[in-house]
């Protein structure tokens, strides 16, 4: 298998959504540090783009993808508690 690429999921408490995330592997190191399993992050300067069906793993039409402009921050203090259980 080849690594194509760094998948995330994002919840959007709010509206109560998963958006389906992407970073291609030639961003793949730059950002891997910046994203740990659990982790909360805050994104800033993506793309958002539509979903194409070929690739799709969650019922939001729309794929965030990181650019060279991306800017994640793990949110230590003030961030939500997201329940892990499945409903």
């Amino acid at each position: 298998m080849e690594f194509v690429g760094i998948t995330v999921l994002f919840f959007d408490e709010k509206v109560n959504s998963v958006i389906h995330g992407f970073t291609p592997v030639g961003h793949a190191n730059h950002y891997m540090p910046s994203l740990k399993a659990g982790s909360i992050v805050k994104v800033d300067r993506f793309e958002v783009s539509r979903c194409s069906s070929m690739y799709k793993i969650t019922d939001h039409p729309f794929v965030i993808r990181f650019i060279s402009l991306t800017i994640i921050d793990e949110v230590i203090t003030g961030a939500p508690e997201i329940n892990l259980q499945s409903r």
